[in-house]
C-alpha cells in the first residue's frame, strides 16, 4: 500500500517515511546474511537488524498515535484506510521478526519478540555452556530448540498465508481497475465517435443554410427586380422599351380619345 494511495497529513508522512525506510534496510540485511558465512558477523548482522525492527515498532506506535489524534479530523473511509495501512505495517514487521528466528535458531542466539497477538515483550533464553550440561539436558535443549523452530516455521507459514491473501486481494483490485479502465477506453471512443459525427452534421447543416441564403438572395433580387419594373411602368406607361407585364392591365386611354371612340362608334352604328 503506497503512500500515495491514502492520505495522510505532513507529520503522518513523516514517520511512514521513516518506517518504509527501515523496511528497505530490513529486506537488504537479510538478503546480506545470506552471503555471510562467518557465524559471528551473521549474529553482529543479526543484532543490527533486531534494533532496526525495534526501532521500527516504535514508529509503528508514533504512528498510531498521530492516527488516534487525526481521527475527529479525518473521515471514515480516510481513518480505515490508514488502519488498514497501520495493520499491514504490523504484518510485514512480523514477517521480519519471524525470519530473523528462523536464522537465530539456526545460530543458537537469543530470541526477542516484537509482536505476539498484539502483546509486546523481550524473551530472553538463559545460555548454558554444553560441557556444562548432561546428557539428558543436552536432549531436552535440543529439543527445545526443535520445538521453537517448530513453532516459528508454523508463524512464518501463517505470514505467507497472509502475504499472499494480501497478494490475491491486491490483484483483484488491480483486475477490476483495469476492466474499469477498459470500459472508460470504450466509452471515449464512443465520444470521440459522436463527436466527430456531430462535426460532420454541423458541417452539413452549415452547408445548407448557406444554399438557403443564396437561393433567398436570389429570390429576393428576383422580387426587387419585379417591383421596380412595376413601379416604373405605373409612373412611366408610355415607356415602350419596358413590356407589358402579364397579369397587369394597360393603362386607360385619356378622356379625349375615349370621346372620339364613343363618336366612331356612334356614327358606324
Amino acid at each position: 500500500m503506497a503512500a500515495s494511495d491514502v492520505p495522510m497529513s505532513p507529520e503522518l508522512e513523516q514517520v511512514d517515511g521513516e518506517i518504509q525506510d527501515i523496511f528497505r534496510a530490513l529486506q537488504n540485511g537479510f538478503q546480506k546474511i545470506d552471503k555471510i558465512k562467518d557465524s559471528n558477523r551473521q549474529s553482529k548482522q543479526l543484532e543490527e537488524l533486531t534494533g532496526k525492527m525495534r526501532e521500527c515498532k516504535r514508529l509503528i506506535k508514533e504512528f498510531d498515535r498521530v492516527l488516534k489524534d487525526e481521527e475527529k479530523r479525518n473521515t471514515a473511509e480516510v481513518n480505515k484506510q490508514l488502519n488498514d495501512k497501520k495493520q499491514f505495517m504490523i504484518k510485514e514487521l512480523n514477517s521480519y521478526v519471524t525470519l530473523r528466528k528462523t536464522y537465530q535458531s539456526s545460530l543458537g542466539n537469543k530470541r526477542i519478540e516484537l509482536f505476539d497477538a498484539g502483546n509486546d515483550h523481550v524473551a530472553e533464553d538463559n545460555v548454558q555452556m554444553a560441557s556444562a550440561m548432561s546428557n539428558q539436558q543436552l536432549i531436552d535443549s535440543g529439543t527445545k530448540q526443535m520445538d521453537q523452530t517448530d513453532q516459528a516455521i508454523e508463524r512464518s507459514k501463517m505470514v505467507v498465508a497472509q502475504t499472499v491473501e494480501v497478494g490475491a486481494q491486491t490483484a483483484t483490485t488491480l483486475t477490476q481497475q483495469t476492466d474499469q479502465m477498459k470500459r472508460i477506453g470504450n466509452e471515449l471512443d464512443s465520444v470521440h465517435f459522436s463527436l466527430k459525427k456531430a462535426s460532420q452534421m454541423v458541417k452539413e447543416i452549415g452547408r445548407q443554410v448557406a444554399t438557403d441564403k443564396c437561393i433567398m438572395a436570389f429570390l429576393f433580387l428576383i422580387v426587387c427586380g419585379v417591383i421596380a419594373i412595376i413601379v416604373v411602368k405605373i409612373v412611366n406607361p408610355h415607356n415602350k422599351n419596358i413590356p407589358d407585364i402579364p397579369g397587369l392591365a394597360p393603362p386607360a386611354p385619356p378622356a379625349q380619345n375615349r370621346k372620339l371612340l364613343s363618336i366612331d362608334t356612334f356614327r358606324m352604328l
